[in-house]
């Protein structure tokens, strides 16, 4: 399965621009460099999309302390599931309400 691989290569750029120290990495350009990843990410086959989420998942379990947390929350942070369901108002809705209740 490739989203497995493709998901440690998100995760690891994901952690590194989250938790790199504005001494080493500046804020802006890694707030610019998330949000081409999310574009990039969100412009993904749905298929392929389902897959990476799922695996994100998976991986979160190699990290340790806020960089697992990180991987956990990478679908969540870039409204990848939002993404899948932008067909389906329904659950859009819901996920709407998940997001509510959880921020």
């Amino acid at each position: 399965m490739i989203a497995i691989p493709v998901a440690r290569i998100i995760a690891r750029f994901v952690v590194f621009a989250d938790l790199t120290g504005e001494d080493l990495l500046d804020p802006d350009v890694s707030v610019e460099m998330m949000e081409v990843l999310g574009a990039q990410l969100e412009a993904l086959e749905k298929g392929f999309l389902r897959e990476l989420v799922d695996a994100f998942a998976v991986i979160a379990a190699e990290y340790s302390g806020e960089a697992q947390e990180v991987v956990r929350n990478i679908a969540h942070s870039f409204y990848l599931e939002e993404a899948l369901a932008a067909d389906d108002p329904v659950r859009l809705a819901e996920l709407e309400a998940l997001r509510d209740a959880r921020d």
